[in-house]
C-alpha cells in the first residue's frame, strides 16, 4: 500500500494518538499536524509539530514534532517526519528537533534524513519543588536528540 501526505486537524489527530497509543496523551498544544493515509483514504499515522518543550529552544525559530504515531503502516513516520521538515521550513522557521528514548532505533528518523544532535543522559523528571508536576512515565530514561537536516 502507497501512503500521500493529507491534512490533519489538531483534534483529529490527538484522537489518533489516543486511539492507536493509549500510554502516550496527544501533547498539548500544536502549530500544525500531518497525516499520512493509505490508498483507501483511511488516516495511517499522524505527526504533531508544536513549540519546543524545553524553554531554552524556544527561540522562534524552532519547533519540535512533539508526537507521532502509526498504526504500523511501514515508513509511515519517515514520511511524516520529512513532510514536517519542509512545512516547518515553508512557514520560515530553520530547525526542527525531536527526541527518541532510549531502545527506540531512530530507523524512521535516518530515513527521513535526519541526525543525532546529543544524547540526554536520564533524569529524574521535570517535578521541582517551585513547579511540581505529575509523573508522565518518562522519568529516568535516556533520550536522543535528532534534528532535521537540509
Amino acid at each position: 500500500m502507497s501512503l500521500h501526505l493529507v491534512p490533519v486537524r489538531f483534534r483529529e489527530a490527538a484522537a489518533f494518538v489516543r486511539d492507536w497509543h493509549r500510554h502516550h496523551p496527544p501533547p498539548v498544544g500544536q502549530i500544525f499536524s500531518v497525516g499520512a493515509a493509505g490508498d483507501d483514504g483511511i488516516l495511517r499515522a499522524v505527526a504533531i509539530v508544536g513549540r519546543p518543550v524545553a524553554r531554552h529552544y524556544d527561540d522562534g525559530a524552532t519547533l519540535e514534532v512533539t508526537r507521532t504515531c502509526s498504526d504500523g503502516a511501514r515508513n509511515a513516520n519517515s514520511i511524516l517526519y520529512g513532510a514536517a521538515w519542509r512545512a516547518a521550513k515553508a512557514l520560515g522557521y530553520t530547525r526542527l528537533i525531536t527526541y527518541t528514548q532510549d531502545g527506540e532505533s531512530g530507523a524512521s528518523l535516518r530515513g527521513a534524513n535526519w541526525r543525532v544532535v546529543a544524547r540526554r543522559r536520564p533524569r529524574p523528571g521535570w517535578h521541582t519543588p517551585s513547579r511540581p508536576r505529575n509523573s508522565q512515565g518518562t522519568e529516568y530514561v535516556a533520550r536522543t536528540l535528532w534534528e532535521a537536516v537540509g
